[in-house]
């Protein structure tokens, strides 16, 4: 009898933190603090500057070994508004790419990968991204809508959300179906999918009541595997 592995997890925040154990509150705080220097992403449309970020990637979920910066590529079939072009983010911040935190949440995120996954040789692409939100402009998550990213498995860590709402995560099967809505809220609170399988979106997030601005923070974590070798 062959069991079908469902398509994503919902991993509870409390699950998370019990696999960074052994790093202290002092170092999870330092990890977070690493949102608050994100440049804007220079390739929304129109100008717009609601999103922050940063990327890199490496090779090897254990090891981790840094690859050169280089352009971060989806297809327009994935992405029909920044699909076909190489973009080139600012890279990520010495404390946050070499940081043990970032090391023990990626491998315990590898042990809970809704399929198998080359562990060894895989590449894992690292997005930190900032949403901010403001009285004259909602930010936007997903500008895309509800898509697919081109991956193999994406882990969506939710980090923080300060003076916003909305912002509810959404997951579809491939008929379009809804699988799962929620709202983050915890940190370190995770939904980990299968993207050949799902397809996903986030509403937009506005300040909350009493709120000029607010913000949202999230890490995306990339699993794929790599053509060379």
């Amino acid at each position: 009898m062959t069991t079908t592995v469902q398509p994503y997890l919902h991993i509870p925040a409390a699950e998370t933190l019990g696999a960074l154990a052994a790093h202290s509150e002092e170092e999870l705080k330092a990890f977070r603090e690493t949102w608050e220097d994100l440049p804007v992403d220079a390739y929304l449309k129109g100008g717009a500057d609601f999103r922050r970020r940063r990327y890199g990637s490496f090779r090897g979920v254990d090891r981790m070994e840094p690859d050169e910066q280089g352009a971060f590529h989806q297809s327009v079939e994935v992405n029909a508004l920044a699909g076909g072009i190489d973009r080139h983010f600012p890279p990520l911040a010495e404390e946050f790419a070499t940081s043990a935190v970032l090391r023990t949440l990626v491998a315990a995120l590898a042990d809970r990968l809704p399929g198998a996954f080359d562990r060894d040789n895989g590449g894992v692409g690292l997005h930190q991204i900032r949403i901010t939100a403001t009285r004259d402009a909602e930010g936007l998550p997903a500008p895309e809508g509800v898509h697919e990213d081109g991956h193999h498995f994406v882990a969506q860590v939710f980090m923080g959300r300060t003076g916003v709402q909305g912002g509810a995560s959404q997951i579809y099967d491939r008929d379009m179906r809804p699988l799962l809505r929620t709202t983050l809220t915890e940190p370190f609170e995770t939904i980990i999918i299968d993207d050949r399988r799902v397809f996903h979106g986030v509403d937009a997030v506005e300040p909350a009541d009493g709120h000029r601005v607010g913000v949202r923070d999230m890490l995306l974590v990339d699993f794929f595997p790599r053509n060379d070798g």
